[in-house]
């Protein structure tokens, strides 16, 4: 009986899943489902199993970078060609973090990807990718030394964020946009700190800094703390001191 004299309603527990009225009505135990060979095989694409397939993710993730040194993270667009300005700005940078005494992350692709791992790998740093599954994108880019691929992108942006002191972001696209916002909102909400966001190249990314600098700011949608996150450079030895120097506070405050 319930705390008012009715009659509680029949029940099945299912682990800690409580089942009641008609929904008690399984034909079958879980225990019984889970050791009958037999039958359809649609339950390894159910959410239930995503969910364990996302934790072997992080775990994976974890277990594979807990021992990563400092870190940069670059970020860039895949479409790059070899011959483009932009690839030999990203090898550069590559060189000059790992000479710095970072490792490299990058999401393990061509393009820019590709060229901040090669110049990492030739100046003898650890060079790492961060993969993902994509309709068009094939395997990690030939620099990468520690990889890993990931099913999902929130899983992989985790990685991102948590082993980087930095971001690097070269000229990219949609992916490289959605990346940059979501590393400023960490940073602006406090959930990451001492975490530089460097523009690296003025030509490409100076129409979406003005952009925030006025309408945004003007607004008031963002404070002028906000837009001090945000790094707009051309050079790469600039980019590199603004991420030793926030390096360097971040040791001195601990």
């Amino acid at each position: 009986m319930s705390t008012d004299g009715a009659r509680r309603p029949e029940e099945k527990q299912r682990g800690p899943v409580v089942l009641r009225r008609e929904r008690r009505n399984e034909p079958t135990t879980t225990d019984q489902r889970l050791l009958d060979s037999r039958g359809p095989s649609d339950w390894v694409h159910t959410d239930p199993w995503r969910v364990m397939r996302i934790q072997a993710e992080f775990v994976e993730g974890f277990g594979m970078l807990a021992e990563l040194p400092r870190a940069v993270t670059v970020f860039g667009s895949a479409r790059t060609p070899r011959d483009h300005p932009e690839y030999a700005q990203g090898r550069a940078l590559g060189t000059a973090l790992a000479e710095a005494g970072f490792a490299v992350i990058t999401g393990g692709g061509p393009g820019v990807m590709e060229a901040a791992n090669k110049g990492c790998s030739d100046a003898g740093g650890l060079s790492v990718g961060l993969g993902i599954e994509l309709p068009f994108e094939q395997g990690l880019n030939d620099w990468v030394d520690l990889g890993i691929n990931f099913r999902y992108f929130f899983a992989r942006k985790t990685m991102f964020v948590k082993y980087s002191q930095a971001f690097v972001c070269l000229p990219g696209g949609f992916g490289t946009l959605d990346e940059l916002f979501e590393a400023l909102t960490l940073v602006q909400t406090k959930k990451v700190t001492k975490f530089p966001v460097v523009l690296l190249g003025s030509e490409y990314w100076g129409g979406l800094y003005d952009w925030i600098a006025t309408t945004v700011l003007g607004a008031g949608k963002v404070g002028e703390k906000d837009l001090a996150l945000l790094h707009l450079t051309d050079d790469v030895d600039d980019a590199v001191k603004i991420v030793q120097d926030a390096w360097r506070a971040w040791e001195e405050a601990h």
